[in-house]
């Protein structure tokens, strides 16, 4: 017989309670050691050269527009080089890009679902670091967590627990004490990206859209957040939704109010097998919201799976990364985003690898872990850019029979 301690009924409430005290003073002092002075956090400055990068420019055509204008940021010379906020270097992105952003007249924002029931697969990384990414190539992009445990909200330097309001999330919306998404709008210290920030009250909506649903006549639990972003939708180019990894009333609201989806997944089986499901789920859903009520059927502009944390040192990376090609096809990107150390530590630091310095001894890592980041925002850019090419032609059609 093993000798054991006898464990009696001895942890409550108040002992909970101790934890979390515990775990969340514990949570505010890292922040303040990561973002100190002030607790909060602050956005790269960028160069010359990262400007052009970002506008598809030479450093020719800049400096040839700068002789040009002088109503933009001239920047501040350091080190022998002009340096500029991040705020100043979208300013002069847009200017040399004119005509990437939406049409006001004819498109409004597109709206993108990062998705999967499983956790631990970077869909809260891959939401920020893709919202960082078309900021710097001067979208406007509104970002939405859904998910309770704020851990987009975190990465943009706001805790759930401690600095979330309840009117700061979309609770109001699925209240039904508002009507849109816009009073819960804040902004966030990254330029060109505002927040919809996340708490665990979130929890809630999975009590109160069932009891509207019940209650209400006409009630359609999977169309609140699709109708309460049609304003958004007019001052963004992009709005992106980080969701929660389950299959969730939040969840479904996610799923019917975009234009297209984007699941990463990393390759290991029992992530694969979890994919499988969720679009099995995904099939329910939108037949059950749609077929038989009179309703459109809904229909994406894509769908994309992006293979996440690939370790090619590992063997069953890449019967896995295979089976995923044979099931998902062309929805597969062919962009891998690598596991890197220093996408690890961004991350333990609240942040992405955007959000790093690049330093001398930093710089070849660093431009290692971004160039896949980079050449996936450039992929879904692309994507944004069909879709308001797709509506304008349809408008055009319309026009011109």
């Amino acid at each position: 017989m093993l000798d054991v301690e006898p464990l009696y009924l001895k942890i409550g409430a108040s002992e909970v309670e101790e934890i979390s005290v515990t775990a969340t003073t514990m949570v505010q002092l890292v922040r303040q050691h990561m973002f100190a002075p002030g607790s909060l956090k602050h956005p790269p400055r960028l160069t010359v050269s990262d400007i052009c990068s970002y506008a598809k420019k030479t450093r020719a055509q800049f400096y040839a527009s700068v002789k040009k204008e002088n109503k933009l940021p001239t920047g501040v010379k350091k080190n022998n080089r002009l340096d500029y906020t991040l705020d100043e270097a979208r300013q002069w992105v847009k200017f040399l890009t004119p005509g990437r952003q939406k049409n006001p007249s004819v498109n409004c924002a597109v709206t993108i679902a990062v998705a999967n029931f499983k956790g631990g697969v970077t869909k809260t990384t891959t939401t920020a670091t893709l919202a960082q990414g078309l900021s710097l190539r001067g979208y406007d992009v509104l970002v939405i967590d859904l998910d309770p445990q704020g851990s987009l909200s975190n990465l943009f330097g706001l805790l759930a627990d401690i600095d979330v309001e309840e009117d700061q999330t979309v609770m109001e919306l699925y209240a039904g004490t508002q009507k849109t998404i816009d009073p819960a709008i804040q902004k966030t210290y990254w330029s060109g990206i505002d927040i919809v920030a996340a708490s665990p009250v979130l929890h809630n909506a999975e009590f109160i859209l069932p009891v509207r649903q019940q209650k209400e006549a006409g009630f359609n639990f999977g169309s609140i957040l699709d109708l309460g972003l049609d304003s958004a939708r007019e001052k963004y180019d992009v709005i992106l939704i980080d969701t929660p990894p389950s299959l969730s009333y939040t969840t479904v609201n996610a799923l019917m109010a975009a234009d297209g989806i984007i699941m990463p997944l990393p390759p290991s089986p029992l992530d694969f097998a979890s994919s499988a499901q969720f679009w099995n789920l995904c099939n329910d859903i939108m037949k059950g919201l749609t077929l038989g009520k009179n309703s459109p059927e809904k229909k994406y502009n894509f769908i994309d799976v992006v293979l996440c944390r690939v370790d090619k040192s590992v063997g069953v990376s890449s019967v896995v990364r295979d089976w995923i090609i044979r099931s998902y096809g062309a929805k597969v990107i062919p962009v891998e985003i690598p596991k890197t150390a220093i996408a690890d530590t961004a991350s333990a630091g609240f942040g992405t690898v955007y959000d790093v310095q690049s330093t001398p001894s930093l710089a070849k890592t660093l431009k290692r872990a971004k160039d896949a980041y980079e050449q996936f925002v450039d992929h879904i850019e692309t994507q944004i850019q069909g879709v308001w090419v797709g509506v304008l032609n349809t408008e055009n059609r319309k026009d011109n029979p």
